[in-house]
């Protein structure tokens, strides 16, 4: 019994960290060791401390994820050690998804003409497939479906690669603006996937930390701040034995954790949503809900524009301190919305619940505003929550990944539901 959970038998054992089942659970439990390695384990050195570090990293980077929605196999729990976690049993995908923003390392070795620093837009991937001894050997993503790769009772197919490409990318982009948070450039990152033992679902799996990154603070090379330090050392035997080589290394990853736990930070951005009357409460309450889904914080208030001004006014100024996106709810003549429009600097969105009999008529006073009101309209109250949010993710990269990641859901949602008619 360790960290709450009883282990049993050692599923795989590598370089840096041990899986084991865990005893009557649908979870593994995963333990880092102290051990840093590079060039496909060729060379390799115990580091004090690594594996809180990187169990931290891991930690705060797969929370990120998991709040924006990104499908993974990791799991919290408070009944680990400070150098274990638990994930969902997975039957892991041989192949690791490779993601750029900035040409260097290797991708320069295998394209000569092509210039450090050079900017991928779109992102670039890459696959590899894991193994060892042929020192990963990059392929297509034709050739990976061509191999027919057996993941427990499944083969890997079109779906999965689509779905695993697909979140690839959605992750970098996520972290990738987490980190700009904090003036740091994610260069590059590797991620490795599973299916589900459970569901056959496509999970992100494996362990996210210092190792699986170029980090470069304020986009310079020479601050960079990930196991890159370490390759650069000289090796003989293929051990380091440059201690105070190694103490800087250790120095970067302690930054890391620094910094890794900001990540989640959010920018303490809003939503306000005012209504006419009450009987616009169930209107609002599917506007609140979409908003509770993303993770962004909302109010709802009840003033009239028109029978209580000074109250409406009063009330747009308890929220004035902070990032705040308002939605006015109002039927029949929408005064609520121009007059919010025209007493704050902050976005309006009209979102007025349209009824059966007037609708027409009174959808009107929404859309043609009095010059200078900038305040916009939108049917439907999800919609107008999405529309909210993207206004806050342009200063919150937290609900910006959760924007990215219910579109990656979408998109799996779809991918799954044309598979299975299509194999029906």
């Amino acid at each position: 019994m360790m960290g709450g959970y009883e282990k049993e038998a050692v599923i795989i054992e590598g370089k840096t960290k041990v899986v084991y089942d865990i005893k009557d659970s649908p979870y593994a439990l995963i333990e880092s060791k102290d051990r840093i390695t590079a060039g496909d384990g060729a060379r390799s050195n115990m580091m004090q401390g690594k594996a809180v570090l990187s169990t931290k990293t891991n930690g705060a980077v797969f929370s990120l994820l998991k709040r924006s929605g990104v499908p993974v196999a990791w799991q919290p729990s408070d009944k680990v050690s400070e150098t274990e976690f638990i994930a969902t049993k997975c039957d892991m995908v041989p192949i690791e998804f490779v993601t750029r923003r900035i040409a260097t390392g290797s991708f320069l070795k295998r394209h000569v003409h092509v210039k450090e620093g050079y900017k991928f837009h779109p992102l670039k991937s890459e696959y590899f497939y894991k193994d060892d001894a042929n020192h990963d050997p990059q392929v297509s993503y034709e050739e990976i479906l061509l191999m027919g790769i057996q993941c427990g009772k499944q083969v890997l197919n079109e779906k999965h690669l689509q779905i695993m490409s697909e979140m690839a990318v959605t992750v970098f982009e996520i972290l990738e603006r987490a980190w700009a948070q904090q003036d740091c450039s994610l260069v590059d990152m590797k991620v490795e996937f599973g299916l589900s033992q459970a569901t056959g679902e496509c999970l992100l799996a494996d362990v996210i930390d210092n190792d699986s990154w170029r980090l470069w603070p304020a986009g310079d090379k020479k601050q960079q701040k990930d196991k890159q330090a370490y390759r650069e050392l000289e090796a003989v035997n293929g051990t380091v034995a440059d201690t105070e080589g190694l103490k800087m290394v250790k120095r970067n990853y302690d930054w890391v954790v620094e910094r890794c736990e900001l990540l989640e930070k959010s920018n303490s951005s809003r939503v306000v949503i005012l209504l006419g009357s009450q009987s616009d409460l169930p209107f609002s309450a599917n506007i609140s809900a979409k908003l509770d889904q993303l993770g962004i914080t909302n109010y709802t208030r009840i003033c009239s524009a028109h029978k209580t001004t000074q109250t409406a006014l009063a009330i747009l100024a308890e929220y004035e301190d902070l990032p705040t996106v308002y939605i006015a709810v109002a039927g029949r003549s929408n005064g609520l919305g121009p007059v919010l429009a025209g007493n704050t600097v902050h976005p309006v969105i009209n979102c007025p619940p349209v009824s059966p009999s007037w609708g027409a008529q009174d959808i009107w006073s929404s859309l043609r505003m009095p010059s200078g009101m900038g305040c916009s309209t939108v049917l439907g109250e999800g919609n107008a929550a999405l529309a909210a949010a993207s206004i806050l993710s342009m200063s919150d990269h937290v609900v910006w990944g959760a924007l990215k990641g219910a579109q990656l859901n979408n998109s799996i949602k779809l991918k799954n539901e044309d598979y299975k008619n299509c194999n029906n």
